[in-house]
């Protein structure tokens, strides 16, 4: 049992952490980044909240991708053997790859918004009307990205499950190639 407890449990604990993570900062540290007073202070508190963020997802991203690796490791002849454990992977591998990306270039537009605060906002992801077209299509995007994040999060802790759920005697038995 101890061959990949630790190993699970860090690949779901981070899934975790970026799927909560991105929600908790769309919807709370956004939400209550719209509320202040100062419309250019709104994309600066909002920035700086997902800037200290950063290195925790960093930290998740890079522990999961460990997770995974011994995962992928320890399981290699399931992989190998089982009917459609191969394909899984590689699917979960591709989503986990393009939501890192998106999760990345959401920094990217975030260190953008960051730079124009000053313009002001309405909200972290909602230009004003005077706002200039950098400015606007950054947070347009990131408006976008804020809510894709997540889905790529959920898909990857869905996979995760369906995964553990290929494992169960009666599937794997099932699966079983000769």
């Amino acid at each position: 049992m101890a061959g990949n407890l630790i190993a699970r449990t860090v690949h779901d604990l981070t899934a975790a952490a970026w799927f909560g993570g991105s929600l908790m900062g769309a919807i709370g540290l956004n939400g209550a980044a719209a509320e202040a007073k100062d419309p250019s202070e709104r994309t600066r508190l909002s920035s700086a909240g997902w800037m200290k963020w950063a290195p925790i997802q960093t930290a998740a991203f890079a522990s999961h991708l460990v997770a995974d690796l011994a995962i992928a490791w320890e399981n290699k002849d399931r992989i190998a053997k089982q009917d459609g454990v191969a394909r899984d992977t590689v699917i979960k591998t591709a989503v986990t790859v393009a939501g890192a990306a998106v999760t990345l270039y959401a920094g990217i537009l975030g260190k953008k918004v960051e730079k124009l605060a000053d313009q002001g906002a309405l909200g972290a992801t909602e230009p004003t009307p005077e706002a200039s077209e950098e400015l606007k299509t950054a947070q347009e995007q990131l408006k976008m990205l804020q809510w894709a994040i997540p889905v790529f999060a959920g898909l990857v802790v869905f996979l995760g499950a369906k995964h553990g759920e290929m494992q169960r005697p009666k599937n794997v038995f099932a699966g079983l190639r000769s």
